[in-house]
Order: C-alpha cells, then sequence, then structure tokens
C-alpha cells in the first residue's frame, strides 16, 4: 500500500458475508459468517472488475454498491470523488440471501475512508451504510462482526451485540437460482395482527438469551417467525420441509437467511449429517443446490493492504 501525503494510492479490503433475521429478528438481528468479499481500489480512471461470484450479474458501472459506499464514505468527509478502480473478488454468494449487497457497500465504505487516510469508525459507517442499505441487519455484522442487534432511535441506528457460543458453526444450504430482495419483501403484507407481533417480539428475545447463555436448546423455538417465512413459503417452494430436515438432522433451529433462497441451521455436532438432510429435502422439492458448513465469524469489515 503506497502512499502520498498519508493517502494511499490503493487499499484491500476483507468483508464477511452475513444472515439476517435469524428468523423472528426480522430487519433488526444479523450475524457475520466466515465467508469473505475482497475489494481492491485504487487511484486511475474509472472501472469495476468483478471476479467470483455475481461476476455476470453485478453492474460495471457506478451503480455497483462498492462505488455507492466509496461515495458515501467522501460525500461524508466532504471531499470530490475521485477516479477510481474497483477490483471485486467474490466468495459471498450473490442475491441468494447472505448480504452480498451489504458486502458490496459496506466494502466501499471502508476502502473510501482508507483512500482518505482514515480509519472507519464503525457508528459511522453504520449510518452510512444502513441509509443505503435501508436498514442494519446485514451491515451492523458485515461491518462489527458477530450477531448483532439494529434498531433505529430518531434518525441514528443503535447496534448491540450478542455473544455467541465458540462451539457454534452454521450449515447453509444455497440453491442454484438467485432471490430478489424485492420481490420477497414485495410478498410480504403491511400489516401484523398482535398475536403474530406478540409471537416474534417473544422469540426474537429467547433467541438472543438462549445464543448468548448457550441455551442452544430454545433454539427450535427461538428461530420460528410468523412475520416473514410464511409469506416468502410461496417463493421458496420446500422451504419448511428444508427447516424441518435440518431439526431432525440434528441442528439446533433452521431459519430462512435474509430474503432467501438460502437456508441457515444452527448446529454445534453432525454438521454434515444436517447438510445431507437439507439437500436431500431440497432434493425432494426438484431444487438443486449445494452446501457450506461455517463458523460466525467475530471480525467485520476490515482492512488487510
Amino acid at each position: 500500500m503506497t502512499a502520498t501525503n498519508n493517502r494511499p494510492q490503493r487499499v484491500t479490503v476483507r468483508v464477511p458475508a452475513t444472515t439476517a433475521n435469524l428468523g423472528p429478528g426480522f430487519d433488526s438481528i444479523g450475524m457475520a459468517v466466515d465467508l469473505w468479499n475482497e475489494l481492491t481500489v485504487e487511484r486511475g480512471a474509472f472501472e469495476v472488475v468483478t471476479e467470483g461470484e455475481g461476476a455476470n450479474t453485478v453492474p460495471n458501472d457506478a451503480s455497483n454498491f462498492v462505488v455507492a459506499g466509496a461515495r458515501a464514505a467522501y460525500k461524508a468527509r466532504g471531499v470530490d470523488f475521485p477516479e477510481l478502480k474497483f477490483h471485486c473478488r467474490n466468495e459471498v454468494p450473490f442475491a441468494r440471501g447472505l448480504g452480498s449487497s451489504s458486502a458490496a457497500i459496506v466494502s466501499g465504505i471502508v476502502a473510501g475512508f482508507a483512500l482518505l487516510g482514515d480509519g472507519t469508525d464503525p457508528s459511522e459507517a453504520l449510518q452510512l451504510a444502513a441509509k443505503i442499505e435501508g436498514h442494519p441487519d446485514n451491515v451492523a455484522p458485515a461491518i462489527m462482526g458477530g450477531c448483532q442487534i439494529g434498531v433505529k432511535s430518531d434518525d441514528k441506528w443503535i447496534t448491540s451485540g450478542i455473544p455467541l457460543p465458540e462451539n457454534l458453526h452454521t450449515v447453509i444450504l444455497i440453491p442454484d437460482y438467485v432471490g430478489e430482495t424485492s420481490e420477497a419483501r414485495d410478498v410480504l403484507s403491511g400489516e401484523v395482527t398482535r398475536a403474530d407481533a406478540v409471537f416474534n417480539i417473544g422469540r426474537s428475545a429467547l433467541l438472543a438469551n438462549a445464543l448468548a447463555t448457550g441455551r442452544l436448546d430454545l433454539l427450535r423455538y427461538a428461530t420460528e417467525d410468523r412475520l416473514h417465512q410464511p409469506a416468502r413459503a410461496g417463493l421458496y417452494k420446500g422451504l419448511y420441509t428444508i427447516i424441518r430436515a435440518a431439526l431432525t438432522g440434528g441442528a439446533h433451529g433452521a431459519f430462512l437467511s435474509g430474503a432467501g433462497p438460502c437456508v441457515m441451521a444452527f448446529a454445534t455436532e453432525h454438521e454434515y449429517t444436517v447438510a445431507y438432510e437439507m439437500t436431500e429435502a431440497a432434493r425432494l422439492h426438484g431444487i438443486d443446490a449445494s452446501t457450506r458448513v461455517v463458523r460466525p465469524t467475530s471480525r467485520g469489515a476490515h482492512v488487510i493492504d
């Protein structure tokens, strides 16, 4: 990383995949997992190049979220946005419910601040990223790592971490098709009943407590939801069959990851049995899918070069 006047010519940032909602925590709870995108930004004629996940799909112009993130960082400092080259190397599955858009936004913000010669203040990055994304559930863990609760008070986003058991793994079923977040939001009702609100409030509290105290036996109930998964089950065939298969295989709990179509399960043993059962359930519904077994990560976005 060469620098001029404390402003480097090039920076490289890593940012983790994230899962949102974790069942009942709609738009307010998210967790970082050990899959990573890497973004290199250097000064020069504008260009966006993408390798890996989404390479043939993501835009290669200024509408790419890595550009939006970097632009937000420069705007926050009152500095004109310069010509920059963006090189993305993506491991996070694109448009599958694993926070690929948040990873792009956050990597751009962190790279932008680094190019300005600044470190990244997590709270400031959260405000900028959530403004672009519209909610904090993916961007908060992408920035800070771990499992994060995000809420808004007036115009400020606030986040707080949930401690996670050290032996916790996630089993991720990754279907071979993409999900459109806009479509997954359009199917949701604008109103909920009091009973459904109470159902999710109680389970969100139970989820945080179960993770923080290691009461993983409670996750079977704490990952249940009535606000978004029932409606989205109409988009993703076999959702509840796959969730039940994960539990049968030994998972503590399972849920639709973000807006889908990925399904994620929590496990502390028999992870590959859980993966097999989930894959077989998907196959019976005509879904080709792969699986990954990864740990949550306590590390969020960071500069590596």
